[in-house]
């Protein structure tokens, strides 16, 4: 897709140096913005493959709320690293999308109590109930967790919004790598937003995604400058089993037409 690389042109051209935790400086720019139209097919990049079961198989793990990793080690191995030595993850996305601890006072006993919030079902309820609702927003940004994560989340906030017949989203994300995190970012909420739109009878819309610090690792420079070269091929199409979003299973998905450029190899910053 155009608007991707045009991302990567941007930060190669305007980025700064910067140093960071993992070690391995970056080419930084500050608030980067793009959009997609997802009505002209699903954004999955064509100018380097990217591992479609992978990203599906972590969504449906995030859709169900668990917070460990041993429902996910076998399809992809991309939380191990955050994950204590019993699999549990402390900033798994999942928990707060689908139970999200928030205090209350319990009127009684005027105690702070916790329950736990499923956004996702919220989202859906408003949806069909108030599709013109500003409130459909989802966190997982929890302040306590956040200070004290090994790896606080980077994409840490998103929200819908209906336009006429049409659902889009905009995801906010704190720290974005360009070369491997966007790409997952991209296709993993338009997932999300094609998942929701079919279960509420609404037609795909856009996705907008604003990436606070958007950065390109030194070590990633030249496989970007390599996809720069590549032309954008047809995106593919995702087709969709029409079922209620906690009975999807992963075989409901099929990525039709997806003929990307080769694969392009870029070391995981950890």
């Amino acid at each position: 897709m155009r608007e991707y690389l045009d991302l990567v042109e941007r930060v190669l051209t305007r980025g700064t140096h910067k140093k960071n935790r993992t070690g391995i400086d970056t080419l930084s720019c500050f608030a980067e913005h793009y959009m997609v139209d997802l009505s002209k097919g699903f954004p999955l990049l064509t100018t380097k493959k990217v591992n479609f079961r992978s990203m599906l198989h972590e969504v449906l793990w995030y859709l169900s709320g668990e917070d460990h990793i041993r429902n996910l080690q076998q399809h992809t191995k991309i939380w191990d690293s955050w994950a204590d030595e019993n699999g549990n993850l402390d900033t798994a996305y999942g928990r707060y999308w689908r139970r999200f601890p928030s205090a209350r006072i319990n009127p009684e006993t005027g105690v702070y109590e916790v329950v736990e919030i499923d956004q996702i079902g919220q989202v859906i309820d408003l949806l069909k109930t108030d599709p013109h609702s500003r409130r459909m927003v989802v966190t997982a940004w929890e302040p306590g967790n956040a200070f004290s994560s090994k790896l606080p989340p980077c994409h840490y906030t998103f929200a819908f919004n209906v336009q006429g017949k049409t659902l889009s989203c905009h995801l906010t994300q704190r720290s974005g790598d360009i070369a491997i995190g966007v790409p997952f970012n991209l296709a993993a909420y338009a997932l999300l937003t094609q998942i929701l739109a079919q279960e509420v009878n609404l037609q795909l819309g856009w996705f907008s995604h604003t990436i606070v610090d958007a950065h390109i690792y030194m070590n990633h420079i030249e496989g970007l400058k390599e996809q720069l070269t590549r032309t954008p091929k047809p995106r593919p199409r995702l087709e969709i089993i029409r079922k209620p979003i906690d009975q999807l299973a992963f075989e409901d998905f099929s990525l039709v037409g997806y003929e990307p450029h080769s694969a392009i190899k870029f070391e995981v910053a950890v």
